[in-house]
């Protein structure tokens, strides 16, 4: 498929037939900034029309790259759910959970993964490098062991267990540094510029952001070919706000939407650069990050200047929430909707539920849920008490539940 890149900073257009991260005039990090030069995949405009005249449209129509054999690795399709519990509670009969932890490694970061493992092999490359807090890190190693590829994974040392262990199933090797994901970030990049292969550091790569949009794609299809009026999204590094505008943007270019829903930018308290920036105007990193949601957890955001453009065009904002919201916010999904999610997905829910009163009551609204519980479940252990055991006998068990 025919596409280009535009850098979001200095507006230069450009067609590759290799591998591009940065634009080549601006960017990179500068001290005290957010990264620049975060390039923007643009599809040919006459093939988005032409989309228009398919009896059904998929996520894979909006792709740059033909996504090698998605039965091997079939991500996307995951549920559009409609929590009659909560619509009750919450008074809005539009409200919908789209529930990304339903993919192969649990979390909507397959999406891109899928996407950067048809770059490599369209190349002919077989080494994917990156940098992640867990959930990036398993879904490319999921993606690759599927595709056949090596998967070479930059971690800081605090990032959970569970995921890591799953990285390593998978067959990917990872290197836990002492220091934080921005630190695990520069480094897997000084890796990936000395030794070759493909990087998939989110933002660095463009292709991170196209093959997120696919979620946006599915909405569109399982509401009947609407555009929501607004999406909360967990948002740590700002790549997956980008990516959810972007597949709504594509479908409106493509003439089949005739808009872009609001974009509501949800952060932990703790981890907050991309809020305010939008209040600020000023584009600076946080001195030090605090929050349990390790997977939104950023003091430097590497696509905080794209995702602050897509927020103000959306006519969306920024929300916080903090860590005790966060927590109650993931017991309430798994009382009331019976979803068990990680930490920074639940702050999507915990940021509905603080500003739902800016949600009109026959708006459509859906809330990203962006990866399952159970790669993360000491965050809910000291939550839940297991019960003590009983002696099997009936009688005890019947003066059990009567003294209940």
């Amino acid at each position: 498929m025919e596409f280009q890149y535009t850098c979001t900073d200095c507006g230069k257009e450009f067609i590759s037939d290799s591998v591009v991260y940065l634009c080549p005039d601006c960017g990179g990090n500068r001290a005290g900034e957010f990264q620049r030069g975060v390039l923007k995949v643009l599809l040919d405009p006459g093939y988005l029309r032409s989309l228009a005249a398919k009896e059904r449209i998929s996520g894979e129509d909006f792709l740059p790259y033909p996504l090698p054999m998605v039965d091997t690795y079939p991500v996307g399709n995951t549920p559009l759910i409609a929590p009659w519990r909560l619509r009750d509670a919450s008074g809005r009969k539009g409200l919908y959970l789209k529930n990304d932890g339903a993919n192969p490694s649990g979390s909507l970061k397959d999406r891109a993964s899928q996407l950067v493992a048809a770059q490599a092999l369209h190349f002919g490359e077989r080494v994917v490098t990156l940098a992640s807090t867990g959930n990036a890190g398993s879904a490319m190693a999921c993606a690759g062991a599927a595709y056949g590829l090596e998967v070479i994974l930059f971690v800081p040392e605090t990032a959970p267990k569970a995921k890591l262990l799953q990285s390593i199933l998978y067959g990917a090797k990872v290197l836990p540094i002492r220091g934080t994901y921005d630190v695990a970030f520069s480094l897997s990049m000084q890796y990936s510029l000395r030794m070759g292969g493909i990087n998939r550091n989110t933002a660095f790569n463009p292709m991170t952001i196209e093959g997120k949009k696919t979620v946006s794609i599915e909405i569109f299809n399982q509401l009947g070919g609407r555009v929501p009026d607004i999406v909360f999204v967990p948002t740590g590094d700002g790549v997956i706000l980008a990516g959810v505008y972007k597949g709504f943007s594509d479908l409106k270019t493509a003439g089949l939407a005739e808009k872009v829903p609001r974009m509501i930018c949800v952060q932990a308290e703790g981890s907050n650069a991309i809020t305010r920036a939008l209040e600020t105007g000023r584009m600076s990193p946080l001195s030090e990050v605090s929050t349990k949601a390790d997977s939104i957890a950023v003091a430097s955001p590497a696509n905080g200047r794209m995702a602050v453009e897509n927020i103000r065009s959306s006519g969306g904002k920024g929300v916080l929430v903090t860590d005790e919201e966060i927590t109650e916010a993931q017991l309430q999904l798994c009382r009331d909707a019976g979803i068990f999610v990680e930490p920074a997905a639940a702050a999507a829910w915990a940021g509905f539920l603080k500003d739902r009163d800016t949600v009109g009551k026959d708006e459509t609204a859906v809330v990203l849920l962006t990866g399952t519980g159970f790669k993360d479940m000491k965050s809910v252990e000291d939550r839940v008490t297991i019960p003590d055991s009983i002696e099997p006998d009936i009688d005890r068990l019947e003066k059990v539940k009567r003294n209940k």
